[in-house]
């Protein structure tokens, strides 16, 4: 099992990413930084609040690729992803920057909504398999 240095820690006792027969299984990801502010959530002096899934997913797909490179793999080496969304309104944004990652040969993928994420300004989580690539 691996915390990988220079990302968001975890908020539990569990690994940013456990490697496993050949597999690199990644915890549940967010848009949450080292610092624990979140990418794509920010508060103007009044209070208001400002959400942008295409921002947290942009974060959430690149905390993804820092965490399986600490591993030796990398995006293009995903299988499987399934990625948890607060709201369903927010599937055009998220697919439409999922799309810049990946394509129709890109990771099998579930994309489910769910009550609530462990923070409030967060709107998707990640999860995902990869195969880490067979040194030879």
């Amino acid at each position: 099992m691996t915390v990988v240095a220079g990302k968001a820690t975890p908020r539990g006792r569990f690994p940013h990413v456990k490697v496993s027969g050949g597999f690199a299984f990644v915890s549940g990801t967010s848009s949450r930084r080292p610092d624990n502010t979140i990418a794509g959530a920010s508060v103007d002096e009044l209070g208001t609040t400002t959400l942008d899934i295409r921002e947290q997913t942009r974060a959430v797909l690149e905390n993804i690729r820092d965490i399986l490179q600490a591993v030796g793999a990398d995006l293009g080496d995903l299988v499987s992803v399934t990625t948890y969304l607060v709201s369903m309104n927010d599937f055009g944004g998220y697919n439409e920057v999922y799309g810049e990652f990946f394509d129709e040969n890109g990771p099998a993928r579930t994309t489910v909504a769910v009550h609530q994420l462990p923070h409030p300004q967060l709107l998707i989580e990640i999860q995902a398999v990869a195969a880490i690539p067979q040194k030879e």
